[in-house]
């Protein structure tokens, strides 16, 4: 049920390849493994249906699991993916003895997740630009709140910050000083 791929292509970089950057990439692909591994067996556990896709990717270890009916895995607003992405990387810091940035994905959860906070993030940068007021966002998770900063960090005009405390911690989008 496990497909193994390697590490992508397009993350290499122009320069030759030192061996310590082969090294590297071999262990975030051996923690890309250990979490498949992992999932793989919640999902025997379960009895879902689903096939795991290892790889790394922007220097960091993924897993994508993708099939259907895998909602629950998601849970509302991701909230059980996100619990199950901290197993999973306990599962790899256990046997690694390493702490992990393994993100992982189910059913493109993250992925269309990502899409949608491009335009809420574009969308406040344009309420600053006409208004010149702070617009503050919904609460998000780590990952939503990184996916906002990205896209406001490479608009002209805008900046953003986080600002609260989990689970309430949200970012505001202000004009740029």
């Amino acid at each position: 049920m496990t497909e193994t791929s390697t590490p992508q292509a397009d993350e290499a970089q122009a320069a030759p390849a030192s061996a310590g950057d082969s090294t590297e990439a071999n262990e975030l692909f051996r923690e890309s493994e250990i979490a498949a591994d992992y999932v793989e067996g919640l999902l025997d556990i379960l009895d879902y249906d689903g096939d795991i896709d290892e790889l790394v990717q922007n220097g960091r270890p993924m897993v994508e699991v993708v099939g259907g009916r895998l909602g629950p895995l998601v849970g509302q607003r991701g909230a059980t993916l996100e619990a199950l992405q901290e197993l999973t990387r306990l599962a790899i810091f256990r046997e690694t003895g390493t702490p992990s940035r393994l993100l992982l994905d189910v059913g493109g959860y993250r992925a269309n997740r990502r899409k949608e906070l491009g335009a809420v993030a574009k969308n406040a940068a344009e309420k600053v630009k006409e208004y010149g007021e702070p617009v503050r966002l919904e609460p998000m998770s780590a990952f939503e709140r990184k996916c906002v900063h990205d896209v406001i960090n490479a608009l002209p005009g805008v900046e953003s910050e986080s600002e609260g405390v989990e689970p309430s911690r949200r970012i505001v989008v202000r004009p740029s000083a």
